[in-house]
């Protein structure tokens, strides 16, 4: 064992990417708090088409990342991809502020958001992929301080998530249409100081285990060496045009197939047709070797458990704020807590019990006995199981109307978050282990692309939540009740928590020695 994996500490890298990934998801988590808000009240958008937009644009979100890790991976290396991310979200908050500027001016307006909306999208695809690799490049191969690592990258990410709610909302949503571009512009700031963190000190900071500067060069090359498993003829021109234009068939078929098929809008039946064609066109790949092509796979079964996690937990903006505003009961000492504040429930929790867990998997590792990432990740959704059924017991024979405790919807939010803890930055930690070098940030972008299909998916689980006068119906069964609704969560996460565990031991060794 190297010193690097022999000592607890970890490299000053880690702090220096917490700190812009920190930034950057102010930034994004600002703009997304007072974003529906700028669409009701300042453009006077309904609030159906407002949500539409809202979830179209989360969607993608998660969706581009596959752009920006191919691109970071072939084209650019993960540093530039950063930075021109980086300047990509600053363009698309400025262009956000000054559609706020204009307000009044509704379909000038319009148009300026949406050229925001779309450089924030492929900013994001850019940015996010390689900033989350680039963690795992810091530490040499089998280090047992990963989980440890990406547990406090993690816990940076939701430092931003919980300051940038209540400044960006402080600054803009005043309950004066014209302060919203106050809010816009408090995100800009805060992807500007991203960026300032990264073009000033990469070079100091971004420094691999061997000395060498990390993500300067494409890796898309690396590990491309060949044996009698993987020795292919080179393709001629025209095998490989052929070969193109039979993927973008088979994506405009599965396109087809859920536009016209199942009736999905276009931005859901854009999201589960790319789910499924690019992983398959990764795992086709003829220079992958069988333990590689083995551990691929055990990122596409973890991805695929992953989107009923998070079309669960993803509850907490839409279905769960609903249940806030109207069956929660917020009177705290004669103040009303406003609904929208339980949305940092969720990121300081991360914050207070994120060292913990970091700790928690470095103690077991000493002693041999961290679990291996499938199991922590079925845990995961056995305590989103747990959260859904401590709140549908809260809510059991509660008549329409009549407010529960706060404590309920505390309880659930801190029992998430521990099953957070257990799935998502271990899931970031799996995927940086599992991914042959010269896929890193492909794969990393296929596994965010798992969240971009739980998005679409918690939309349309969330409107199932109950409303008077309007039957909701699952396979045919009625939702009647809240408790009906929640109780349907706890069955998707139980259940898909028990087939991940009994899956676990088989993943283990398709991951070949990987933990």
């Amino acid at each position: 064992m190297s010193s690097n994996q022999s000592t607890s500490k970890h490299p000053k890298g880690l702090y220096f990417v917490f700190a812009t990934a920190m930034s950057e998801r102010f930034s994004y988590y600002g703009m997304r708090a007072i974003f529906t808000l700028y669409l009701i009240k300042a453009l006077l958008m309904d609030k159906q088409l407002a949500s539409a937009i809202y979830g179209n644009y989360t969607g993608l979100v998660y969706l581009t990342p596959l752009i920006g890790g191919y691109v970071a991976d072939r084209y650019l290396g993960m540093r530039r991809s950063i930075l021109w991310g980086a300047v990509l979200m600053i363009i698309g908050q400025l262009f956000m502020f000054t559609s706020a500027l204009y307000y009044q001016n509704a379909e000038f307006a319009r148009w300026f958001m949406y050229t925001g909306l779309a450089a924030l999208i492929f900013g994001n695809g850019f940015f996010k992929p390689n900033i989350t690799t680039i963690v795992g490049s810091l530490y040499e191969k089998g280090d047992k301080r990963l989980d440890s690592a990406y547990t406090i990258f993690y816990m940076g990410v939701n430092v931003g998530a919980f300051i940038a709610p209540l400044l960006c909302g402080f600054f803009g949503d005043t309950g004066n249409p014209a302060d919203f571009k106050y809010g816009f512009l408090a995100a800009a700031i805060g992807m500007m100081l991203s960026l300032i963190l990264f073009v000033g000190w990469k070079s100091k900071f971004l420094i691999g285990p061997d000395g060498e500067q990390l993500g300067v060069e494409p890796t898309g090359k690396k590990g491309n060496h060949v044996n009698e498993n993987t020795a292919v003829e080179p393709k001629s021109f025209n095998q490989k045009v052929t070969e193109l234009v039979a993927w973008i068939a088979g994506a405009a078929a599965l396109f087809s197939i859920f536009l016209f098929g199942f009736h999905f809008d276009m931005i859901g039946a854009l999201i589960f047709s790319v789910c499924i064609i690019i992983p398959a066109f990764v795992i086709s790949d003829k220079s992958l070797t069988k333990i590689e092509r083995e551990r691929i796979w055990v990122i596409y079964i973890i991805a695929f458990f992953v989107i009923f996690f998070w079309s669960a937990f993803e509850q907490a903006g839409a279905s769960l704020t609903y249940f806030a505003d109207e069956q929660t009961d917020r009177n705290i000492l004669g103040w009303i807590m406003p609904a929208s504040y339980f949305q940092s429930f969720n990121p300081v929790f991360i914050v207070l019990l994120g060292m913990l867990f970091s700790n928690l998997w470095i103690w077991l590792g000493k002693k041999n006995m961290d679990p291996a990432s499938p199991v922590k990740q079925a845990m995961g959704l056995f305590f989103l199981a747990l959260g859904y059924l401590v709140i549908a017991f809260g809510v059991k024979n509660v008549a329409p109307g009549m407010k529960v405790s706060i404590l309920w919807l505390t309880g659930l939010y801190f029992i998430h978050t521990m099953g957070e803890l257990m799935l998502s930055p271990i899931g970031l930690s799996m995927v940086n282990k599992l991914a042959p070098v010269r896929f890193a940030s492909l794969l990393m972008g296929v596994w965010y692309m798992s969240m971009a299909t739980a998005n679409k998916f918690a939309g349309m689980l969330s409107g199932l939540y109950p409303e008077a006068g309007k039957p909701k119906f699952i396979f045919g069964i009625q939702i009647v009740s809240l408790y009906d609704f929640f109780m349907l969560f706890v069955v998707i996460a139980g259940v898909a928590s028990v087939i991940l565990f009994l899956l676990s031991k088989r993943l283990q060794k398709l991951m070949h020695g990987v933990k």
